[in-house]
């Protein structure tokens, strides 16, 4: 006899869904498991963005160039999250550089061959978040920021599931969390993080107002990603979901270097 979905269930989807920790199965996705889900993503990142801060930031202690940290955090951050994400973003680049009509975008992304679009996208966005992590690693606790803005970009999640976004198919991840996260929730989870950052642009010898611009990135990034695959895919799938995460990570990644 199954269990009843109980509230622990949503942190229990987000730790199995986005890291590799095990979680147990969940009984059945609810709405508001799913909501609860979407808005603890960043916050059960919290081991694996530690875990990946404190190796770049060894590399770089020990003498290893700034862009080996980098590639450190994204490689492990990867391993830890069984690059789902990376995943997200390559299909996501194949299915938007289409010159298909919708239905046939969304095959494309369902097949998961990753495609020239794919690749050079995926090349790109990591290789900006690689660079920008080396470069904030050889900083003033350089572990703390580099992990407090891997773990913001899964905020993403919040806005590719606000009510008012449609899912993309009546199946799969994107039919189950989308429209599920009440823009006021999203808001409050950004906001939360706007003063996560904040406090550790203080700490870390920067302005407070550093901590705001790095967090705008995030938000910035994911929701031009997210308006353009509702406008080419007619709303989100599981895929579209990863893709934002990713951006938004790039995005705070850069604004990060630009602030500090």
């Amino acid at each position: 006899m199954s269990a009843e979905p109980g509230p622990a269930d949503g942190w229990r989807l987000a730790l199995g869904t986005l890291t590799r920790i095990p979680a147990g199965p969940i009984a059945q996705v609810t709405r508001p498991i799913a909501r609860t889900a979407m808005t603890v993503g960043s916050v059960v990142m919290v081991p694996v963005a530690l875990a990946a801060g404190l190796a770049g930031w060894g590399a770089v202690r020990l003498g290893a160039p700034g862009l080996v940290g980098g590639l450190l955090v994204v490689g492990i951050v990867a391993q830890l999250t069984r690059a789902m994400h990376w995943d997200g973003l390559a299909d996501t680049a194949d299915g938007l550089g289409s010159s298909w009509d919708r239905d046939r975008a969304l095959e494309i992304m369902r097949t998961g061959d990753v495609g020239p679009m794919g690749a050079g996208t995926l090349v790109v966005v990591l290789g900006l978040q690689a660079a920008s992590y080396g470069a904030l690693l050889a900083g003033p606790l350089g572990w703390l920021l580099v992990a407090a803005l891997v773990c913001a970009s899964r905020a993403a999640l919040v806005l590719g599931c606000l009510r008012g976004v449609p899912a993309a198919r009546p199946e799969g991840l994107g039919q189950a969390v989308a429209g599920s996260v009440p823009w006021y929730g999203a808001v409050v989870v950004w906001l939360v993080w706007a003063a996560a950052l904040a406090g550790v642009a203080v700490v870390t010898g920067a302005t407070w107002w550093a901590g705001v611009i790095a967090t705008a990135g995030g938000p910035l990034a994911a929701g031009v990603l997210l308006w353009w695959c509702v406008r080419r895919l007619g709303g989100i799938t599981g895929d579209v979901l990863g893709a934002t995460v990713e951006a938004a990570a790039a995005g705070l990644a850069v604004a990060a270097v630009i602030a500090w």
